[in-house]
């Protein structure tokens, strides 16, 4: 990955999740900790995020430019939710996982006759008004981090209901490495719902390819849809094709 890619990645990793540990920029970006500290301290430098006690945040005092990136970074999800809420039938029962693109799919299935099963505490708020989307919560501990129920009892969910489509996101994911996920406490349940659904829907936008987090919840080739903001390299079209996986892109969106 070149150096000015990575330290972008970087700036918009820290901007979604607001403060992170230097060694979970160590996890995800696959580098060394004194590269991740090299990189840290130039955005630093910049002005674009402050130091705090073992890691780096957002600096507020910069907000403006950051912003601006946000609303980029919120089009490519509304996007990437758009197509997959139209893979979204009346009558179906779906998982919805948790995470900020899989939380835009509300918009566009809003007014579908559905029932959800979800851990994604945001959507299900939000849902409340809408009373033909049936929603029953995955429940267990709260992970305030990423604002989702986690289990370690989440295949039961799975035996329990009869879930036909799961949305899944991904903190990052690579051919080496699968598709992976930051949080080891939702790692059971992102992993019983790709083995017990039987159609899987990957939702991650460009930035997370070749990008990698703590825990691996599923092979790559495990998933039947992979919906992004603009294809792959050429290597996992190539990956894409030998595994029967379908490509989903909107349609102006450049090759990457």
């Amino acid at each position: 990955m070149l150096k000015t890619k990575r330290i972008n990645q970087i700036q918009d990793y820290v901007l979604e999740h607001e403060t992170v540990s230097l060694d979970e920029l160590v996890e995800v970006f696959g580098v060394s900790k004194n590269t991740i500290r090299r990189d840290v301290q130039m955005l630093v430098e910049q002005g674009d995020l402050k130091k705090v006690y073992g890691g780096v945040a957002v600096n507020h005092s910069t907000l403006i430019s950051f912003n601006d990136r946000k609303v980029r970074s919120q089009l490519e999800k509304q996007k990437i939710a758009k197509l997959a809420a139209d893979y979204v039938e009346d009558g179906d029962i779906i998982f919805l996982d948790s995470g900020t693109t899989t939380f835009e799919m509300l918009e566009f299935i809003k007014t579908k006759q559905i029932t959800v099963v979800t851990n994604n505490i945001d959507f299900i708020v939000e849902a409340m008004p809408y009373e033909n989307l049936n929603i029953f919560s995955a429940g267990g501990m709260v992970e305030r981090k990423t604002k989702s129920f986690a289990s370690f009892k989440g295949e039961d969910i799975f035996k329990t209901y009869n879930i036909n489509k799961a949305f899944m996101a991904s903190t990052g994911i690579s051919l080496r490495n699968g598709v992976t996920n930051s949080s080891p406490l939702e790692t059971e349940i992102k992993s019983s719902a790709v083995k017990k659904c039987s159609e899987i829907f990957l939702l991650v936008d460009s930035k997370k390819f070749d990008k990698y987090a703590l825990t691996t919840y599923c092979e790559l080739k495990a998933i039947d849809y992979l919906i992004s903001d603009q294809l792959p390299n050429e290597n996992y079209q190539q990956y894409a094709m030998e595994h029967d996986i379908k490509l989903v892109v909107p349609e102006e969106a450049p090759a990457n």
